[in-house]
C-alpha cells in the first residue's frame, strides 16, 4: 500500500518557542489518523506544515513520494483537501458555488468551471446528502450544515488526502454523529486518506468499530508520544500522561454483536 504522507524528523518553532521536535509520521493509502493532544501541543501546526502553509525549521515532508517543499501551491491543492474547524461564512454564495470552489485546484482562481467541474460538484453534493439545500445561501446554514458543505467541497477537490482540524467542534450530538457517519461512508467506499485533529478520543473508537483502517496518534511535550491502533493508544494511562486526566475505557457490545469502546472521564489529576 502506497504512502500518502511521510513526515521525518520534523521540527517547528515560533521564534525561540519550540512547538515540536523530531516528529515522525507515516500515513498510508486509505488510512484514518486521529491526531489527539492537549491545546497548544502542535496539532494544527503539524497540519499546516503538511499543507506547506508553515515552513518547518527542520525535517522533511513528502506528499505521495515528493518533497512538499518542492511542490507548487496548485500541485499541493491537487493532493490535499482541507476541512477547517471554523469557516467565516460572510458572503452569500450558494452551497453549490461553495462546493464548486474546490475545483479551483484544477481550474485556477479565475477560470470558468467546465461542465465536468459542475458534474463533479453535483456528484459531491449528492454523495454528502446536501442536495436539498444546494441552492440556499451558504451563510444562512446551521453549523452542522456548514460542516457538511465543507466536506462536500473537499470531496469535489478529488484529492488522495483529506485533512480535518476539529471538524465536529461546536456541533450537537446529532450533527456530530451525522458528520462522522458521512466520513465513515466515504472512507468505506473510496480509498481516501484522512488525518483528523480532534479533542475526542471516541472518534478513533467510532471509526474502528466501523471496521475502518484507523490509527490514533497522541501529541505531547513537543512530539508524538504514542501511535498505533486505538485500543493500544487510547488507554487510561496514556490519557493520564498526556492530558493529566483520570479516565476509564469502557467496552460494550451493541445489539448487532459489535464491540465498541468509549472514554469515561473521571477527574483531573
Amino acid at each position: 500500500m502506497s504512502r500518502i504522507v511521510e513526515v521525518n524528523d520534523l521540527a517547528f518553532s515560533y521564534g525561540k518557542n519550540s512547538v515540536f521536535n523530531h516528529v515522525d509520521l507515516s500515513v498510508s493509502e486509505a488510512e484514518i489518523i486521529c491526531l489527539m493532544g492537549p491545546n497548544g501541543c502542535g496539532k494544527t501546526t503539524l497540519l499546516d506544515s503538511i499543507m506547506a502553509l508553515k515552513k518547518p525549521q527542520g525535517g522533511l515532508i513528502r506528499l505521495c513520494g515528493k518533497p512538499a517543499a518542492e511542490m507548487k501551491r496548485l500541485e499541493i491543492a491537487q493532493k490535499i483537501a482541507y476541512v477547517p474547524q471554523i469557516h467565516d461564512a460572510t458572503f452569500p454564495y450558494t452551497v453549490r458555488e461553495m462546493v464548486l470552489m474546490g475545483r479551483t485546484a484544477y481550474t485556477g482562481a479565475f477560470a470558468r468551471p467546465s461542465k465536468e467541474d459542475e458534474r463533479i460538484c453535483d456528484e459531491a453534493i449528492q454523495r454528502i446528502g446536501i442536495g436539498k439545500f444546494a441552492d440556499r445561501p451558504y451563510n444562512k446554514l446551521s453549523g452542522g450544515e456548514i460542516k457538511l458543505v465543507l466536506l462536500a467541497r473537499a470531496l469535489g477537490q478529488r484529492t488522495p488526502l483529506l485533512l480535518m482540524d476539529e471538524p465536529t467542534a461546536h456541533l450537537d450530538f446529532k450533527n456530530e454523529l451525522l458528520f462522522l457517519e458521512t466520513v465513515a461512508g466515504l472512507c468505506a467506499a473510496d480509498d481516501i486518506t484522512i488525518i483528523i485533529a480532534t479533542h475526542a478520543p471516541d472518534h478513533a473508537f467510532y471509526f474502528d468499530a466501523k471496521g475502518l483502517n484507523v490509527k490514533a496518534a497522541m501529541m505531547s511535550e513537543g512530539g508524538i508520544v504514542c501511535f498505533g491502533k486505538p485500543d493500544d493508544v487510547i488507554t487510561a494511562k496514556n490519557i493520564y500522561d498526556v492530558y493529566g486526566v483520570k479516565a476509564k475505557i469502557v467496552k460494550d457490545t451493541d445489539e448487532n454483536g459489535r464491540t465498541f469502546s468509549t472514554v469515561m472521564l473521571l477527574e483531573t489529576a
